[in-house]
């Protein structure tokens, strides 16, 4: 049973993959801190507001916290609060050079009452006779744990673990009951009307009339009540209401677990009684922080610093709701992509609304992939404003790479998302035993071993063509020109080496191109008559014939991969019409499955 508020045994925040060598050097070198100060990436101007606070406070600690609503299990939002509020973390670590101790609270409301029964839980009747309680009195229809409550702060828990979360979880309910609010509970008790006065001025008048911000526990029923307070005893510390069924009168300490504050004011209480220094919060709670700023204020608190992020909209650009379950869960993502991928979404443009859909995976897995295999080439200063920085705490991996030829004709390679899915369409095959083939051919000392992320990511490609990408193609048959095109390019593809490099076969490529009056382009940089740019029209050609997609990988990298023998074959495939054939018949026998 999870009673006691459990602490994460984690490493801070990074990604469970082997540090780069450099990471054996003191972690806040002198370079890196002054690079810190200066650094536009909005982790480091978060920490630098809580540098201020904490320099004209004199306080010697910096408390971050996050919050967690345990009503349902913890979702893709979860995650990107705490992953954001790490980022933040880390780099006030780095600002202080280490010297002012930090933690991260995990704050679950596991005290509110239930209010409805969630759809997604078995045992629903069960649920149903005990609304109204707090969630740590409601029995856990899964079985496992001694209330519904006490079964999502461990759902919590797992959840940050599995992405090894430095933080420290606490529970409201351990916390109202362990004395832990006590003083800060007395002091809104006497500060009762200024309280009420901020927030009646933010209520309808049919919900001011009734409204308290103390909630007490009824002692009998155990339900959270939402009654008028009839009297206070500040020296006593008791509130005095009325069971509006029964009649009934009760006197009720605010101390000690028996009563609990609405949200507005529980938030602003809970900064105060637990010192914290820094929270963010969605757009869509500004107002809710304003207040809460205020109650905070009132009790001769200072409200933490923090940011408001803007929320996820779904494919269509509508507000992502839990309740109509139009947007992605974690799980979702962490089928299609790593959570490398999904940590570099959450880091990018937190201010600005962002389309949360199976269609962005592909972008962020790449995005992450040439932003990891750029930081090595980059000074301290753009590796403070590379996203992997700050994914990984200070210490990203080495990137993955395939390298293939030697001495100064040595290549290595990141091979991408996109080309491994254009791999898999024309492999023809959801084995990756056989997509390693095709790898090994063209790098023979790699294997699933050696390079496990790569592994990862086949399987994930698979998945992701599976499910999106082959539905969604679109081969069409080339056209006279485009014909005469690819007849050429076979040609060239056939008086190369079969061991051609990504970079011989690409340059072949644009050859074939320059003499086709259709794909020269005289306004390229460098371009003459003699020897004219490449259009892109030339590559969309390439892959919506051979592709069915209107763009994809390098073309180079792709055929070497492939193999040229392979890739003759695939022109060949398409100039005959084979693969709008197949295609068609793969959408034919899709049909019954989606009538």
């Amino acid at each position: 049973m999870l009673r006691r508020p459990c602490i994460s045994a984690k490493p801070p925040a990074s990604m469970p993959y082997p540090a780069r060598p450099e990471a054996k050097m003191p972690a806040f070198d002198p370079a890196l801190i002054e690079a810190a100060r200066v650094s536009a990436a909005w982790p480091f101007e978060e920490a630098k507001k809580l540098v201020a606070r904490l320099q004209k406070s004199g306080k010697q600690e910096a408390v971050f916290e996050t919050g967690y609503g345990p009503s349902g299990l913890p979702h893709i939002g979860t995650f990107g609060e705490v992953a954001r509020t790490s980022m933040v973390r880390h780099a006030f670590q780095v600002l202080t050079d280490g010297a002012i101790p930090t933690r991260l609270i995990a704050f679950s409301d596991d005290m509110d009452g239930l209010r409805k029964v969630p759809d997604n839980v078995p045992n629903k009747e069960l649920l149903a006779q005990h609304l109204g309680k707090p969630l740590t009195e409601v029995p856990d229809p899964f079985g496992t744990h001694d209330s519904f409550g006490r079964h999502n702060n461990a759902r919590l828990c797992a959840f940050l673990d599995q992405f090894g979360f430095d933080y420290e979880f606490k529970s409201s309910t351990d916390a109202y009951r362990a004395g832990e609010f006590d003083a800060t509970l007395l002091r809104m008790l006497a500060r009762f009307d200024k309280i009420m006065s901020i927030m009646l001025a933010t209520l309808r008048e049919e919900r001011a009339a009734t409204y308290s911000p103390f909630l007490p526990i009824h002692p009998r029923t155990r339900i959270v009540m939402q009654v008028p307070i009839e009297a206070r005893d500040v020296e006593a510390g008791t509130i005095t209401w009325t069971d509006p069924q029964t009649g009934e009168r009760f006197t009720t300490p605010v101390t000690g677990g028996h009563a609990k504050l609405q949200w507005k004011p529980d938030w602003a209480m809970r900064w105060v009684a637990l010192g914290v220094d820094y929270e963010m919060a969605g757009k869509d709670l500004i107002d809710s922080v304003k207040v809460s700023s205020q109650i905070a204020r009132a009790i001769d608190g200072t409200p933490p610093e923090g940011f408001n992020y803007e929320l996820f909209l779904d494919e269509q650009g509508q507000k992502i709701s839990k309740s109509k379950g139009n947007g992605l869960t974690i799980e979702d993502w962490l089928s299609y992509g790593p959570p490398e991928s999904l940590a570099l979404f959450m880091y990018s443009r937190p201010r600005e609304a962002k389309k949360l859909h199976f269609d962005v995976i592909p972008r962020a897995v790449d995005d992450y992939l040439q932003f990891l295999g750029g930081y090595d080439r980059q000074d301290w200063k753009n590796r403070l404003g590379n996203p992997v920085w700050h994914i990984h705490a200070g210490t990203p991996p080495q990137p993955e790479v395939i390298a293939t030829g030697a001495g100064d004709n040595a290549v290595r390679t990141q091979i991408s998302f996109s080309l491994l899915m254009n791999l898999v369409a024309v492999a023809n095959s959801e084995d990756k035993a056989v997509l390693w083939g095709f790898l090994q051919r063209y790098a023979p000392g790699i294997s699933p071993q050696t390079h496990p992320r790569l592994d990862a990511l086949v399987g994930y490609a698979l998945a992701y063509f599976r499910d999106f990408v082959k539905p969604a193609k679109h081969y069409r048959s080339a056209d006279e020109t485009e014909r005469a095109a690819f007849i050429a390019l076979d040609a060239a593809l056939a008086a190369l080496p079969a061991d051609a490099s990504a970079e011989t076969v690409q340059d072949t490529a644009l050859d074939v191109a320059r003499a086709i009056p259709r794909y020269q382009n005289l306004t390229a940089k460098n371009a003459t008559p003699e020897r004219p740019g490449v259009s892109g029209d030339w590559w969309k050609a390439i892959y919506q014939v051979m592709f069915g997609e209107d763009q994809g990988p390098r073309f180079g990298s792709f055929a070497a991969i492939y193999g040229l023998d392979n890739t003759r074959k695939l022109i060949a495939k398409a100039l005959d019409g084979g693969l709008i054939r197949e295609h068609e018949a793969f959408l034919a026998a899709r049909q019954p499955l989606s009538a």
